[in-house]
């Protein structure tokens, strides 16, 4: 009897807080609302979608997925140090996330440049409208992301965690997974898809 207690205590939970879940799913809940509207628009504009996505740039896209699942496969190396009580590895972790990231920020950066330049904007037809408005909206996601990645690995590099009070770090590593699972449906929805 003692046994099955022990067992049934050890449950897993979810890594982070329940409010970041909460927020994470109002998060994911606000783009798929967006991606369904993007999906029926194009269905309902093929030529000018196909039009729209030829003036796209699907190597900048794949820079940005790269540089994103490779930030998020440093995130998820720090939350293992942070586990382990290992702060400052953990902080390292994150600042190399956050130096990766930054490639994103500037591709991404460089794109709305070439595309602005070029006559391109948020009134120039639906396809931009809803390109400009899905990505810049992520992209806001990845400068609050970095924000929290920042700030958490200050707080590791202080040697705040200890071992079993990591909640706050990993949800912010949550979060920062949240960004990069979106990018990776977006950019082929918005970028390839035809």
């Amino acid at each position: 009897m003692q046994n099955e207690i022990d067992i049934n205590t050890n449950d897993k939970k979810l890594p982070g807080d329940l409010a970041m879940w909460f927020f994470i799913l109002a998060e994911l809940t606000v783009f798929a609302i967006l991606f369904i509207a993007f999906a029926v628009t194009k269905q309902l504009n093929p030529q000018m979608f196909i039009s729209g996505q030829a003036h796209l740039h699907p190597i900048a896209g794949i820079i940005n997925t790269l540089a994103l699942i490779t930030s998020s496969y440093f995130v998820a190396l720090s939350v293992h140090a942070i586990k382990q009580s290992e702060n400052t590895k953990a902080a390292q972790h994150l600042i190399i996330a956050l130096l990766i990231a930054c490639i994103y920020v500037c591709t991404k950066s460089w794109e709305y440049q070439v595309l602005i330049e070029a006559g391109f904007g948020i009134s120039t037809n639906t396809f931009f409208m809803l390109y400009f408005l899905i990505t810049f909206f992520h992209f806001m996601h990845v400068l609050l992301g970095m924000i929290i990645l920042a700030f958490i690995a200050k707080k590791a590099a202080n040697g705040v965690y200890k071992a079993d009070q990591t909640s706050g770090f990993e949800a912010g590593g949550c979060y920062w997974h949240m960004v990069d699972l979106v990018w990776i449906i977006l950019f082929p929805l918005i970028y390839i898809l035809n």
